[in-house]
C-alpha cells in the first residue's frame, strides 16, 4: 500500500542531506492519484475573441512596441547622457562620411548613393530600433553583396555604344548609363529586402538568426573580406580591369589585377600606400591608448580631407590620370517608386541579403545590450531594419545594417542612445545638402585604403581556427566550409552553402550521439556511464540504456541498432539460439511427447524453463508478443535453457525532447521483440511533454501500458528488481 511520501532535509557536518521514502512509482499510479490535467472551460471562441480584444493597454503595449523611442525618450535625461551623445555622434558621422563613400564603391554605384544610405536609414532607425550603441548604414559585407548582383545584372558588356560620328572607332562604355542601371537594380534590391525583413519581424522569425551559428557568420565574414580586399586592389593600384560577380569571381578578379599589373599608376599606388599606412598606424595608436584618449583619433576623416587636399591641388586627376569620385551631386533626390519589373530575378539574392544584414545586427545588438544591461527584441530590430531599408528605398539608397566599426567608435566614445546615431546622420545629411562638391577630387585610392585598414580586424577571425581545433571539429569544418564555399563560390551560394552544411552537421548529430550504458552509483540514487567511471557498477540482469538524443524518422533506427549493440541483447540472435536450442532437444529426447507441464528449475537440478510447443507463445511476454509464428506440436514439451542473462532493460529517456510517430513504433516494435525472448524493457525519465506527446501519438495501446513509464531511473530499477521472477507483472 502506498505510503505517504516523507521527505527531509538535514544538516549533518555542514552538508545538507536529502531522504525520501516513498512508493517506486509508474506513470498509471502518476496519473490515478498524484497528477490530474485542469480542465479548460474557455471554448475556442473565447479565446479568439480574447486574443482580438482591443483595449487601451493592449493599444499602448503594441504602439511601444513598434515604436520603441517612446519608451525611452519622454525620460531622456539630458544632463546625463546629451554631452556623450553629442560627442559620440561626432566622432560616429567622421568615421560614417568616409565609409559612406567607400562603400558605395563595393555596391558599384556613385558614392553619393553612400551617402544617402548613411542618412535616411539612421534617421529611421532611430525611432524603430530597439538598440542603443549600434551604428546602422553601410557596411562592407552587404555592400559588396549588392554589388556583385548589380554587376551581374547590368555587366559593363551591356553599355559598350558606337560613337555618334559613325567613325571607325571602337566601342565606348557609357558609364552614366550602366551606373544608373546599377542604381536601379541596388534599390530594388533594397526594396525587396525591406519589405522581407518587414514580413519576417511580422511573423516573429527572429529566431531565423539561430541558423547563422557564429563559426559560419565568423567564417563568412572572413571570405567576404577576401573578396572585398580582392575588389580594391585595382583602385589601390590604379590599373582598369573588368569587375567579376558569381563563382570563382574572386580568382578571376585576382587574375585580371595580376595580368594588367604592369600598368599600375604610380602615383596612385603610392597615395594610397601612404594612406593605408597611415590609417594603420592611427588605428593601433587608438587601439592601444584607448583608454587614455577621450575620443579616437579620426584617422578616417584626416584621410579624406588631406587626400582630397592634395589632389586638388596638385590636380592629380588631370596631371597623373589619378581615378577620383567626380561629380557629387547637392542636395537629396525626390522619392522615387523601385524598378519593380527586376524584382523576379533578385528574390534568391534579397533573402541571402536579409538574412546576413540581420544577422550582423542583431549580433552586435545582443553583445552592447549584455554589456551594459539592457535587452534587444529579435523581431523588432527585424522589423525596423526592414522599415529602414524599405522606406529609404524610395530615397535612392542600397541595403543597410550595423557596422561593426562605427559601433564600436559610437560605444567607446560614451554614447548612451541613437541621438547618437542621429547626431552622425545630420553631420552626413550637411555634406549632402551643402558640401557635397568639395569631396569630388577624392581619389579612389584613398577610399580603398580606408576600405582594406577597416577591414584588417576581420581577419583576425583566423585565429578561431586553432581554437576550435581544440574546443569543436565540427564548429571548425562549419568555419571552413562557410569561408572556402564562400571565397570561391561567391557570397550568395557561399552562404546557402554553409548554411546547408551547418544543418547537416546538426542531422549528423542527432543521428551519431553518446550512448552508454548506465551504473549505479553506490549510496545514492544516481546514474552514470559504466565505461567512464570506475565506482559505478550494473544492477545483476538490468542494463540501463542512454542515448543522448531524442527519438525521431532520422535516428530511430540508429537508437534501435545502438541498443541492441550497447547491451549486448539482440531479439534476433536469442530467437535463432532458441530454435536451436529446441532442435537440439528434440534430437537428445529422441522426439518423444511429454505432457504438458511446467517443470521447476529444482526438480531438474539445472536452470531451465519448460513449455509447450502450442502455448509458447502464450508463456513468453505474458501476452506481450513480436511477430513470431506460432509452431504446433500438441502435447509436446521441450526444456529450455535461459537464452540470456539480462531480464530486464531500461530506456532512459531522461535527454529526449520529443518522439514523432515513426520513432514510437520503432520502440513499440523493439518492446514486442524483447518481449518474445522474455526480456523485459521499461520507459525511464520521459518528460511530462513527451508523455502528452506519446498520449497524442496513442503510444499505450497493445503491448505498450503506463505501468511501462518510470519518473526516474530508480524508480524503474526497483520494479525491475522487484518483478524479476515474475516477468510481465507489476
Amino acid at each position: 500500500m502506498e505510503q505517504d511520501a516523507v521527505a527531509a532535509v538535514e544538516d549533518a557536518d555542514s552538508q545538507l542531506m536529502y531522504r525520501i521514502e516513498r512508493p517506486v512509482y509508474d506513470e498509471a499510479l502518476i496519473r490515478s492519484q498524484l497528477l490530474k490535467h485542469k480542465e479548460n472551460s474557455t471554448t475556442l471562441g473565447q479565446r479568439l475573441a480574447h486574443q482580438f480584444r482591443c483595449s487601451s493597454k493592449k493599444a499602448k503595449a503594441a504602439a511601444l512596441s513598434f515604436l520603441p523611442i517612446l519608451t525611452w525618450l519622454p525620460s531622456y535625461p539630458v544632463k546625463q547622457y546629451l554631452f556623450s551623445d553629442v560627442v559620440s555622434g561626432l566622432s560616429t558621422g567622421v568615421v560614417q562620411l568616409p565609409q559612406g563613400l567607400a562603400y558605395a564603391m563595393l555596391a558599384a554605384v556613385p558614392p553619393v548613393y553612400g551617402l544617402y544610405s548613411s542618412f535616411y536609414p539612421v534617421l529611421l532607425y532611430t525611432f524603430f530600433g530597439t538598440s542603443r550603441h549600434i551604428s546602422i548604414g553601410t557596411f562592407a559585407v552587404i555592400s559588396l553583396m549588392i554589388g556583385s548582383v548589380a554587376v551581374r545584372e547590368a555587366p559593363d558588356s551591356m553599355f559598350y555604344v558606337l560613337p555618334a560620328n559613325g567613325s571607325n572607332m571602337s566601342a565606348v562604355l557609357d558609364v552614366e548609363a550602366r551606373d544608373a542601371r546599377r542604381v536601379q537594380v541596388a534599390v530594388v534590391l533594397t526594396t525587396l529586402v525591406g519589405i522581407i525583413q518587414f514580413v519576417l519581424g511580422l511573423l516573429r522569425f527572429g529566431f531565423v538568426a539561430i541558423y547563422l551559428t557564429e563559426p559560419l557568420v565568423r567564417g563568412f565574414t572572413t571570405a567576404a573580406s577576401v573578396h572585398v580586399v580582392i575588389s580594391q586592389l585595382k583602385y589601390l593600384l590604379g590599373v582598369k580591369t573588368q569587375r567579376f560577380s558569381g563563382p570563382l569571381s574572386a580568382i578571376y578578379s585576382v587574375k585580371a589585377v595580376l595580368y594588367d599589373i604592369t600598368s599600375t599608376n604610380v602615383s596612385t599606388l603610392i597615395l594610397g600606400l601612404v594612406c593605408f599606412i597611415f590609417l594603420f598606424v592611427i588605428k593601433d595608436l587608438n587601439e592601444r591608448f584607448k583608454k587614455k584618449l577621450p575620443i579616437p583619433i579620426p584617422g578616417e576623416i584626416i584621410v579624406v580631407i588631406v587626400s582630397t587636399s592634395v589632389s586638388y591641388g596638385m590636380s592629380l586627376s588631370d596631371n597623373y590620370n589619378v581615378d577620383v569620385v567626380g561629380k557629387i551631386p547637392t542636395g537629396l533626390l525626390p522619392p522615387t517608386a523601385p524598378e519593380f519589373s527586376l524584382l523576379p530575378s533578385l528574390v534568391t539574392d534579397s533573402f541571402a541579403v536579409a538574412i546576413v544584414g540581420f544577422s550582423m545586427g542583431i549580433s552586435l545588438a545582443k553583445t552592447f545590450a549584455l554589456k551594459h544591461g539592457y535587452s534587444v527584441d529579435g523581431n523588432q530590430e527585424l522589423i525596423a531594419l526592414g522599415l529602414c531599408n524599405f522606406i529609404s528605398s524610395f530615397f535612392q539608397t542600397f541595403a543597410i545594417t550595423c557596422s561593426m566599426s562605427r559601433s564600436l567608435v559610437q560605444e567607446s566614445t560614451g554614447g548612451k542612445t541613437q541621438i547618437a546615431g542621429l547626431l552622425g546622420s545630420l553631420m552626413v545629411l550637411l555634406v549632402v545638402v551643402a558640401i557635397g562638391f568639395v569631396f569630388q577630387p577624392l581619389p579612389q585610392t584613398a577610399l580603398a585604403a580606408i576600405i582594406m585598414v577597416n577591414l584588417l580586424g576581420m581577419f583576425k577571425q583566423f585565429r578561431d581556427i586553432p581554437t576550435l581545433w581544440r574546443n569543436s571539429k565540427i564548429e571548425l569544418a562549419i568555419w571552413l566550409v562557410a569561408f572556402v564555399a564562400s571565397v570561391l563560390l561567391g557570397l550568395d551560394y557561399g552562404l546557402l552553402a554553409a548554411i546547408a552544411f551547418a544543418i547537416l552537421t546538426v542531422i549528423y548529430r542527432t543521428q551519431s550521439p553518446e550512448s552508454a550504458i548506465l551504473g549505479h552509483v553506490p549510496g545514492t540514487e544516481l546514474y552514470c556511464d559504466v565505461d567512464e567511471y570506475e565506482e559505478v557498477a550494473e544492477y545483476e540482469g538490468i542494463k540501463i540504456f542512454h542515448y543522448n538524443s531524442s527519438i525521431y524518422f532520422a535516428n530511430s533506427d540508429l537508437y534501435v541498432n545502438a541498443l541492441k549493440e550497447k547491451t549486448g541483447v539482440n531479439p534476433e540472435h536469442l530467437q535463432a539460439a532458441r530454435k536451436a536450442q529446441k532442435k537440439q532437444k528434440e534430437k537428445a529426447n529422441g522426439n518423444h511427447s511429454f505432457p504438458m507441464k511446467m517443470m521447476s528449475a529444482q526438480e531438474q537440478g539445472v536452470t531451465h524453463e519448460v513449455l509447450s510447443y502450442n502455448n509458447a507463445e502464450k508463456e513468453q511476454g505474458n501476452g506481450q508478443l513480436g511477430d513470431r509464428h506460432s509452431e504446433s506440436v500438441s502435447e509436446e514439451a521441450v526444456f529450455l535453457e535461459p537464452l540470456s542473462t539480462v531480464h530486464s532493460i531500461i530506456l532512459d529517456w531522461t535527454p529526449a525532447s520529443f518522439i514523432d510517430s515513426v520513432g514510437a513504433k520503432a520502440i513499440k516494435q523493439v518492446i514486442k521483440e524483447y518481449a518474445a525472448v522474455d526480456v523485459r524493457v521499461v520507459i525511464a525519465g520521459c518528460s511530462r511533454s513527451l508523455m502528452s506527446e506519446l498520449d497524442t501519438l496513442q503510444f499505450f495501446t497493445g503491448v505498450t501500458t503506463p505501468e511501462m513509464v518510470f519518473p526516474t531511473v530508480h524508480d524503474a530499477v526497483l520494479r525491475c528488481q522487484h518483478s524479476k521472477g515474475s516477468y510481465g507483472t507489476t
